[in-house]
């Protein structure tokens, strides 16, 4: 069953926290890190994308990298910006975007849970962007960011969580994108132990975004119960920071792929491949958006293409086999324009459904594509079946809005 601890939460002045909120690290670039957090030496990406005070093309790995980010967090909290709340309390976050609010709870998530398989995956991480991760809580002895879980929608959290946010917020501002971030405190120890009991109750949490920084905050934890065998297993460094949210409150947007060539292929050869396995469609020059699981859009030359896929090349009594982005590869990545692997192969790019239809159209009009594929969008219950299977989705597959916004609330493995 689910763990769930309340904790002294590391947080910005109030009137100070819409200067230092800033989106999560793996969401921008550093070169569009630095420009939002130009001028601004509160911004939090000084934090958590400290190679911004670096020259360009620093090593963003080395070790000086992290001790930034920590010094530049240690100046904050000596200036006053940061605080620690003085008990142990449970948070509620809640975001609105274009009328649609979720509520989630901020409470530090248990590295037992995350190797007993109660935190349930569906991506696999990469080294790499792993190490980099726990080398900031290696550093820091911090988790900077809260990682973006899920879970079963239970009523009874429901209703307290209604009644907390009656009374007015202690953050509540509107970002730069238009999303709404409202935040509160719970300190009342009665509603505090009665929403941990209500948790214990919750067979498992899913890892909705942010599998680096789950992975990174639990490995770390099970360093430092290494270099201390003795440990009680109630100090902080067992626990790392997290928001749940419910699964009925959350949507999934589409991700969509673009490729930079028809692997030799001519455009009609192209659409004669295609045809073996989708009715094709041409739909014209407006901007179609698929309708339903196994219909997909195309974006070549100019012209928007109904796909839809033929019986046979899906199968939807399988997890995995059910999903459009694996009928896509196993039936057009692959066989035809021979991408095989999706984590490495340079011919093949990424856009979240953020960016909308119109960004496929700019990346192919431009040249540097060719061809773009949008996705019907993957639904929470596909993601918790995936979860609940123990098989891992294909790279790229979710892209979930609105992001946490990162510097709002700091979790410490020192306490």
């Amino acid at each position: 069953m689910a763990i769930i601890r309340p904790f002294k939460g590391i947080r910005p002045k109030k009137e100070l926290v819409e200067k230092i909120a800033s989106k999560p690290y793996d969401v921008l670039n550093e070169k569009e890190a630095r420009a939002e957090a130009a001028g601004n030496n509160l911004s939090f990406y000084h934090v958590i994308k400290p190679e911004i005070d670096f020259p360009d093309g620093y090593n963003v790995y080395a070790p000086e990298i992290y001790t930034k980010g920590k010094s530049n967090f240690d100046r904050m909290v000596q200036d006053g910006v940061f605080f620690k709340d003085k008990t142990d309390c449970l948070y509620i976050y809640a975001q609105t975007m274009k009328g649609r609010r979720q509520f989630g709870i901020v409470a530090a998530a248990a590295v037992d849970d995350y190797f007993n398989d109660i935190i349930k995956k569906h991506e696999l991480t990469r080294p790499d962007k792993e190490e980099d991760r726990k080398n900031h809580v290696r550093v820091s002895k911090l988790n900077y960011e809260p990682v973006f879980f899920a879970y079963p929608n239970v009523p009874a959290l429901d209703k307290i969580v209604a009644g907390v946010v009656q009374a007015p917020a202690e953050y509540d501002f509107t970002a730069d994108d238009g999303i709404r971030h409202e935040f509160w405190v719970i300190s009342d120890g009665a509603t505090v132990n009665q929403m941990v009991d209500l948790f214990a109750g919750i067979p498992a949490t899913y890892v909705a975004d942010g599998h680096h920084r789950t992975a990174a905050a639990a490995l770390v934890g099970q360093e430092l119960r290494k270099a201390k065998p003795d440990y009680s297993g109630k100090e902080s460094f067992n626990f790392f920071l997290a928001v749940h949210f419910p699964d009925n409150q959350l949507a999934i947007m589409d991700y969509n792929r673009v490729v930079k060539d028809l692997n030799g292929l001519s455009n009609e050869q192209f659409l004669d491949s295609l045809r073996k396995s989708f009715l094709v469609e041409t739909v014209g020059a407006a901007a179609y958006r698929p309708a339903r699981l196994h219909e997909f859009s195309m974006y070549l030359d100019g012209q928007w293409y109904k796909l839809t896929a033929k019986t046979g090349t899906y199968d939807d009594a399988d997890p995995i086999g059910v999903l459009d982005v694996t009928v896509l590869s196993k039936q057009i990545l692959e066989p035809i324009l021979g991408i095989q692997d999706l984590r490495t192969d340079k011919r093949i790019d990424f856009v979240g459904g953020l960016r909308g239809l119109g960004e496929l159209e700019r990346r192919v009009n431009s040249g540097e594509m060719k061809v773009a594929f949008a996705l019907y969008p993957v639904t929470m219950k596909q993601l918790i079946d995936i979860s609940d299977s123990g098989k891992i989705m294909p790279p790229k597959t979710t892209w979930f809005e609105p992001k946490l916004r990162s510097g709002l609330i700091l979790h410490s493995l020192e306490d």
